[in-house]
């Protein structure tokens, strides 16, 4: 079979990849290139420095055309600003945020002048783009990458919001992005999900679709634990995400408010180290015990002190980079059963499950206290990522994707 010719159109450049959006694309991406020549168009934030991203995505990228896209680099009052605007819309919130004449035009003329075998597009956000097409003759395949169900996460997020305003705003917006979803998923010609459980959801809703299961991954050199790394420093949890992600923030909120003052009553020495982009008013969260990294250049240094690693987490959709990443280092984890949702983990196997805050507690004190117990779910993770979740098999079911809509045939 012949090596394709794939464009991606992304919401952000992929490389270097620091938070999980970006790793799941960094990985398929750099994979994918190992046999097929790969270009992106990509949203950029206006207001921040980008060279480097280019020039790392330029690594294994034929071609790299970046869009600044202004609602990116909006302060809160322009946000909110562009909220209301989308709530007396028809369109989301997403369809404002992402949407832009300039970039619809930029992709008619790649498509135009390149004869892509494959135009894979990541998010839903980024579909509209698919619509701006003009109809062609001997067209490329069009492929939507789900990383999450969007309206799903939406959906959850309006039934645990704690004020009116943002349960009826956020009740609005999913039931707009739903039917935006709803629209991709019939216009383009496959769909990747991230496990059989949004697969589910979205056959479900259009049983015709045709998708495959593309599992996140691993880069299984880059995350693994050092021989000569020094013990955990005692006591130590670990949390890392992208904090500014309100799944993530609603998380560690839970975990702060409802499941550390319980660990801490039994293991007072107890240290949350907390990793990832993190809003400036979160910070004032720094304690003794609590000790807010923000974003740092390599998260393995931060999961490497800890002792364990935990995915509080109530909302969300997907699955979680941040549990694989920390198996395939070796740390045990602890998750509620909503983070571990779409992977194939088993509790007491290969992680532990706190199905409430007083459960989720009790299981971060085992980890803590009993280091036997710690290294064999460790170990245990590990072994789980090598068999299952490397980049390269993922890639494979993509590519097969591609070839299975007919890319490639002419």
């Amino acid at each position: 079979m012949r090596p394709l010719k794939i464009l991606f159109v992304t919401p952000y450049l992929p490389s270097p990849p620091s938070f999980g959006g970006a790793r799941r694309l960094h990985g398929l991406m750099t994979e994918l290139a190992r046999q097929h020549e790969l270009s992106v168009l990509s949203l950029v934030r206006p207001d921040e420095p980008y060279d480097d991203s280019v020039r790392a995505t330029g690594q294994y990228c034929r071609e790299v055309v970046t869009m600044p896209n202004p609602p990116f680099a909006l302060p809160l009052k322009g946000k909110r600003a562009l909220q209301l605007r989308s709530l007396a819309s028809r369109r989301s919130f997403e369809w404002f945020s992402h949407v832009r004449p300039a970039v619809a035009a930029r992709l008619r003329e790649m498509v135009s002048r390149q004869p892509y075998d494959v135009v894979n597009f990541e998010f839903t956000h980024m579909a509209p783009y698919r619509w701006s097409l003009p109809p062609m003759g001997r067209r490329p395949v069009f492929v939507l990458d789900e990383h999450n169900i969007e309206y799903e996460i939406l959906r959850r997020t309006a039934g645990s919001e704690s004020t009116l305003v943002r349960r009826v705003y956020n009740a609005v917006n999913w039931r707009k992005l739903r039917s935006e979803e709803l629209r991709a998923w019939r216009t383009f010609d496959g769909c990747s999900v991230t496990s059989a459980h949004d697969r589910d959801l979205l056959l479900r809703d259009l049983p015709h679709v045709r998708t495959a299961i593309v599992p996140n991954a691993v880069d299984l050199d880059y995350f693994r634990a050092r021989a000569d790394a020094p013990p955990p420093e005692p006591n130590s949890i670990v949390f890392f995400g992208a904090i500014n992600y309100f799944p993530n923030t609603d998380g560690l909120n839970f975990f702060l408010e409802q499941i550390f003052p319980r660990v801490l009553a039994r293991v007072p020495s107890a240290k949350l180290i907390v990793v990832g982009h993190t809003p400036p008013e979160l910070f004032a969260l720094a304690n003794a015990n609590i000790e807010m990294k923000g974003f740092v250049p390599d998260v393995r240094v931060e999961v490497e002190r800890a002792a364990v690693a935990i995915a509080p987490l109530r909302i969300g959709g997907g699955t979680r980079l941040k549990i694989l990443e920390a198996m395939a280092m070796s740390k045990p984890v602890v998750s509620t059963p909503q983070g571990a949702e779409g992977l194939e983990v088993r509790h007491e196997r290969d992680l532990l499950l706190g199905h409430s805050p007083a459960a989720f507690a009790d299981q971060v004190v085992r980890l803590l206290q009993d280091d036997a117990l710690a290294r064999r779910l460790g170990d245990e993770g590990r072994r789980l990522v090598e068999r299952q979740y490397g980049w390269a098999a993922s890639a494979a079911r993509l590519e097969a994707l591609y070839r299975d809509l007919g890319a490639g045939a002419a």
